[in-house]
């Protein structure tokens, strides 16, 4: 029923920065969540960052707090995280999240394929 089509992962250097975006598409419809999760090679898959519909509740991991910016732009069905000062611990892939009630509770209903961020020294 709803597609994610995520974009932006690539190769960065420590310190640099990167936007990350995620469509959605088909039946959608309105007030939904979206979000982030992140999953490195023999770990668990965790939660960067997530957003409310109206964007004023925002939730970030303590790992990238004050680093990471979370944002959507409902005309288009998209949402952006916006990475600055990488480091290398943030090397994994990132997929993008859709919830018709609360990405962090019960959780996601629909998943992104997943980009891979790569960041090196």
């Amino acid at each position: 029923q709803v597609h994610l089509v995520e974009s932006g992962g690539g190769l960065v250097q420590v310190g640099g920065s990167l936007r990350l975006s995620c469509a959605a598409s088909g039946r959608t419809g309105s007030s939904y969540g979206m979000g982030w999760f992140r999953q490195a090679p023999g770990k668990e898959r965790e939660i960067v960052a997530a957003i409310s519909w109206t964007g004023d509740n925002a939730y970030y991991a303590d790992s990238v707090k004050g680093r990471f910016t979370i944002s959507r732009d409902n005309a288009k069905n998209t949402v952006y995280l916006q990475m600055a000062n990488l480091k290398l611990e943030d090397t994994a892939v990132y997929y993008c999240a859709f919830s018709w009630e609360g990405i962090l509770a019960p959780g996601p209903d629909y998943w992104g394929q997943g980009t891979q961020v790569t960041v090196s020294s």
